[in-house]
């Protein structure tokens, strides 16, 4: 016969972990998972406000990026807020090389309802022991953003 416990599940005179303890278990884990990715530090950063018009001003963020040749980790984060975005505006991130002028990385992102934004992206794979590593050295990040236009402050176009 089996009997179900709060703390215990017994089956064949046999004890199996406790149901919370497996419970908590879980949750340590999965709040660790965020742990493992590679957050993109600005070590550097420049930010200038263009009025686009009367409404709305482009806000651009340049920052630098390096990833070591001894990164183990597969992902990367870049994550930030925009303060009084323009409604309907996605988030856009370009990477470059140092010295170039053409990024070689592009994404495009939604705001989340907090007006944050982040975006993950891959380091590195392992395929069959083969590691291929997609980011590694020193970038330039530009980090360009809608926003109202503020009211001072403003660089001529």
């Amino acid at each position: 016969m089996n009997v179900v416990s709060k703390y215990s599940i017994q089956r064949n005179g046999k004890t199996r972990k406790s149901l919370s303890a497996s419970c908590i278990f879980v949750m340590m884990l999965s709040m660790s998972v965020p742990l493992f990715d590679a957050t993109v530090f600005a070590e550097s950063t420049q930010t200038t406000v263009t009025r686009i018009d009367d409404e709305t001003s482009l806000e651009k963020t340049t920052l630098s990026m390096n990833i070591p040749e001894t990164n183990t980790l597969p992902w990367g984060t870049i994550k930030g807020k925009v303060n009084d975005p323009s409604q309907g505006y996605p988030v856009i991130i370009q990477i470059f090389k140092p010295d170039e002028d053409v990024p070689i990385h592009v994404a495009q992102i939604n705001l989340k309802g907090d007006h944050s934004f982040e975006y993950k992206f891959r380091l590195l794979s392992i395929d069959e022991g083969n590691i291929t590593r997609f980011f590694e050295g020193d970038y330039n990040v530009k980090i360009f953003k809608v926003i109202n236009t503020p009211r001072d402050n403003l660089d001529s176009v």
